[in-house]
């Protein structure tokens, strides 16, 4: 369906699910929380997405509990960066 011409464009709603590791996490939310500062206040949408992916992640203590060094030497020593072990060869 085309949105030329119409007055209301129809918007499609996506949700994604995404698996992070916590050193991932970590980042993801540290770059989240940097991109606030760097907006104005005449950035007001951008401000309030960000604020609800933030609501979305987990509270800053478990943040602040995830150890990013350890976390990545826990992804160097898997070999393959994602922290996760890898699926079983099929037989």
């Amino acid at each position: 369906m085309s949105d030329q011409g119409s007055d209301n464009p129809q918007t499609t709603q996506f949700h994604y699910h995404l698996e992070l590791t916590p050193a991932q996490l970590k980042i993801t939310h540290t770059a989240l929380r940097s991109l606030l500062d760097d907006f104005g206040h005449d950035e007001r949408d951008v401000l309030r997405i960000i604020h609800e992916v933030l609501e979305k992640l987990p509270d800053q203590h478990a943040i602040r509990a995830i150890e990013l060094d350890q976390e990545v030497e826990r992804q160097l020593a898997t070999g393959d960066g994602s922290g996760e072990e890898p699926p079983p060869a099929a037989a």
